[in-house]
């Protein structure tokens, strides 16, 4: 039986933003919770912060050796081990969440109690904590197929730290979905928590993403992500093959037949698009160099270039 109901667990490594993120978990209005810090080997003050935190709800660990970015997702499998607490959120240790992150996420639970997974609006903010900008609103419940459609058509945006996972199923479908630098690993874990009973979201807030240099989605090794991009194509193509739709989405589900190619190049264009936003003729070579092992057109990495220099203008 679950000692706590929730379990939050932060793969720590940078140190800089981790105070505020620990401050904003201890401060929630719901106190059935766990925190968990792992401290993946990190040469920064991450233990010293840790351990002045004197809190009776807090379960430091510490890895013997680094796991490192490609394989981060090895960090969350190994919370969802440490974990006692019947459901699992897993935090970036430079993000925030609301003092009712919790909260929202109880009336979920508490709306559609059957459910393996449940999500919630995030607010993007910058390196100084101010405000920037809502992730999209979202229906209270979808089915599976829904949510792959939007994602594929770049229609919403979603972190790991969105989504609250009931741990016995996470467990069950093999903890979270593994691909290098976590690059989609968050959609596809969430695509198979819900493939058989759906999603329900909240349109509430309650989860504050920080968009700065240091995260992975603004580094790491792009032809990882590009790999990751290839793995995740493969994952859709035996999901759509294994996975009968629901009913209400049969159109969806047979337009995803159909555009499901269309939509994985898309999603390639897309990660060249963001790799360009620094130094954008250097990457652009990189790309012409490996355009054969990821189906890449001269075409494609121009019109990659061109997108990324447009969206740095605009």
């Amino acid at each position: 039986m679950s000692k706590n109901k929730f379990s939050i667990c932060i793969p720590a490594y940078k140190s800089k933003y981790l105070q505020e993120c620990i401050a904003s978990i201890l401060a929630q209005t719901v106190a059935d919770f766990e925190l968990i810090i792992l401290n993946d080997c990190s040469p920064e003050p991450v233990e010293e912060i840790s351990l002045k935190n004197q809190d009776p709800r807090i379960r430091y660990f510490k890895n013997e050796k680094n796991v490192g970015a490609y394989d981060l997702v090895d960090n969350w499998n190994k919370c969802i081990e440490l974990s006692t607490g019947e459901y699992i959120v897993i935090m970036g240790d430079d993000d925030r969440l609301a003092p009712d992150y919790l909260a929202e996420f109880e009336k979920l639970i508490q709306s559609y109690p059957d459910l393996n997974v449940y999500h919630c609006r995030s607010k993007i903010i910058d390196d100084d904590g101010n405000d920037v900008i809502l992730t999209p609103a979202l229906p209270a419940f979808e089915y599976v197929y829904d949510s792959i459609w939007h994602r594929l058509r770049q229609l919403r945006s979603n972190y790991i730290s969105d989504y609250v996972y009931r741990v016995t199923s996470l467990k069950a479908q093999g903890g979270f979905y593994k691909l290098p630098l976590a690059w989609g690993s968050d959609d596809i874990t969430a695509f198979i928590a819900s493939a058989k009973k759906g999603i329900a979201h909240s349109n509430k807030p309650v989860f504050e993403y920080r968009s700065n240099r240091l995260s992975i989605t603004s580094t790491g090794n792009d032809l990882h992500k590009m790999m990751a991009d290839l793995s995740y194509s493969v994952w859709l193509e035996d999901f759509l093959k294994t996975n009968p739709p629901h009913p209400s989405e049969k159109v969806i589900y047979n337009h995803l037949l159909r555009e499901k190619g269309k939509y994985m190049h898309d999603k390639k264009l897309y990660t060249m698009m963001l790799s360009m936003r620094s130094n954008p003729l250097e990457k652009a070579k990189t790309w012409m160099n490996a355009r054969d092992k990821f189906g890449l057109s001269i075409k494609d990495i121009g019109l990659s270039l061109a997108k990324s220099m447009k969206s740095k203008s605009s």
